[in-house]
């Protein structure tokens, strides 16, 4: 039984509460008076912290995106034969110091210069600016408009899409490798940094001609990944396969790798970098698009190794390290550009499919005598093109805040509101890259005499020939290192006496 509420307590309870209505105007006046003032120098405060933060987040990826040469060199070594390895390292060492110097003197300004649809007209011939401070807002605004959206100081914002240009690089390298000749790779390097990259990355990230139209490319599936593809493809092309890989009629010669280990330890490295090339190009310390996208990338990652090793189980009766391999880079350049846009949901979908059109694009290109020793163009140039469509058809403008520029994807109900514009972004880049990369590959070879080693020199291997050195001394074996398989690369060595021309 509860106990009767004390007639003196009720009383003393309603003097309280007329007292604190009678009071109650000056309280509130007083704790008015006593709340701290919220003035411009805190609010300047606040911003400068939030561009420290912005930019120590954006420099920590942009360092892991630079970490990804590491990456590049121990794949592309370990995919390629031990008498090449010393010059496939010295490529993708040196690759990156070239690409810093075109882009710093001319690249960046081709790409993010103010300018017209096509191409940047400002800030060329060595890239300088103003960060964001109010004092230097209105010379910035006049260079480098396309790079407003991101409050961080300019060199971040340089150094950022610099590595990013390294990158597309670095994809050359392992498509032309074991039969170019050093200078012609530099050479072109120079050429693809300072003009036709930043070309193709002006009309979507420069505020040129694809992003007026909608196209979205969150982090480079078209900007880096395809653009380096189609160089590669034009760079085949033009120097033609390795000697002893491809037989009469139409024989194809597996040549296997000399180190998976490098290989299995550079896609390590690959993944790793992918959390800051995609989750970096938020350029801001936003944690619910960061979460996103890191959980999108490695989802996609996860399907793509898995699709492939299965893929090439079925196709190979074996399962193949290699394809498997190069199935979880498929994942993460599929996922490169819808990476912000898309569900974890169909992230699981976009990587299952790039592990397929992997395996798919390997055995297609050697059919048709398309010879890349990394199997890059299966990697960049086809997940590239596909993670690009992908946009347009699984976008979701509500699953993260950086996706509600999206207009819903083909398979949300969006019809051809964004796969149109990803449709023209893909045949105006390729075909764009392309013929400019042809053009350039062919003027390399004017101007050097010729752009691949002679037949014996490649027999040899280029680290004897082109720089005099080798990686495994110790266990140096002068041969063609050619063997013949019709399985998934391993078979009996079998030396060929093929001659070649230079080309």
């Amino acid at each position: 039984m509860t106990a009767p509420f004390p007639l003196a307590m009720l009383g003393r309870l309603a003097a309280t509460g007329a007292l604190l209505l009678v009071a109650h105007p000056a309280l509130a006046e007083e704790a008015a008076a006593a709340a701290p003032v919220f003035t411009k120098e805190m609010a300047d405060a606040i911003a400068s912290q939030k561009v420290s933060l912005d930019t120590i987040w954006v420099m920590i990826a942009a360092f892991l995106v630079f970490f990804m040469n590491l990456g590049f060199a121990l794949v592309e070594s370990g995919f390629c034969r031990a008498k090449n390895t010393v010059n496939i390292l010295f490529k993708n060492f040196v690759v990156f110091a070239v690409s810093s110097i075109a882009f710093l003197v001319l690249g960046f300004g081709v790409m993010f210069g103010d300018g017209n649809p096509l191409f940047g007209t400002s800030g060329l011939f060595f890239a300088s600016g103003a960060d964001n401070s109010p004092a230097m807002a209105q010379t910035y605004r006049g260079v480098y408009s396309a790079l407003n959206w991101t409050g961080v100081p300019f060199w971040a914002k340089f150094f950022f899409q610099l590595v990013f240009a390294g990158t597309a690089a670095t994809i050359v390298s392992g498509a032309v490798a074991e039969r170019i000749k050093f200078k012609a790779f530099i050479i072109f390097t120079l050429f693809l940094v300072g003009v036709i990259y930043p070309v193709a990355g002006h009309l979507i990230w420069g505020g040129g001609w694809l992003a007026s139209k909608g196209f979205l490319d969150f982090a480079g599936s078209t900007v880096v990944h395809s653009v380096g593809g189609w160089a590669a493809l034009a760079g085949i092309l033009v120097l033609g396969p390795r000697i002893g890989k491809f037989g009469p009629g139409k024989k194809i010669n597996v040549i296997p790798g000399h180190n998976m280990t490098s290989a299995a330890v550079g896609v390590f490295v690959l993944w790793f970098g992918w959390f800051g090339f995609n989750p970096g190009s938020t350029m801001a310390a936003d944690g619910a698009s960061i979460a996103h996208i890191a959980t999108t990338t490695n989802i996609a990652a996860a399907a793509g190794t898995i699709s492939s090793m299965i893929a090439a189980w079925i196709f190979f009766k074996k399962p193949d390290l290699g394809l498997t391999l190069n199935g979880c880079l498929a994942g993460l350049v599929a996922i490169t550009a819808p990476c912000a846009f898309v569900s974890v949901a169909s992230s699981v979908v976009i990587g299952c499919v790039a592990g397929v059109l992997v395996v798919g694009a390997v055995v297609l290109f050697d059919r048709i005598r398309i010879d890349d020793p990394v199997g890059a163009t299966a990697v960049h140039l086809a997940n590239g093109v596909f993670g690009t469509i992908a946009v347009g058809l699984f976008a979701d403008p509500t699953v993260a805040p950086s996706a509600a520029v999206a207009k819903p994807g083909l398979f949300l109900g969006g019809g051809m509101q964004q796969l149109g514009p990803q449709l023209i972004g893909v045949a105006l880049v390729g075909g764009m890259v392309f013929v400019l990369s042809i053009a350039f590959w062919l003027a390399t070879k004017l101007a050097t005499g010729g752009i691949r080693v002679t037949a014996e020199e490649e027999i040899e291997g280029l680290d004897i020939g082109e720089h005099g050195n080798s990686a495994y001394p110790e266990f140096q074996v002068k041969s063609g290192g050619v063997f013949a398989s019709t399985g998934s690369g391993h078979g009996a060595p079998q030396p060929t006496s093929a001659k070649v021309g230079a080309t």
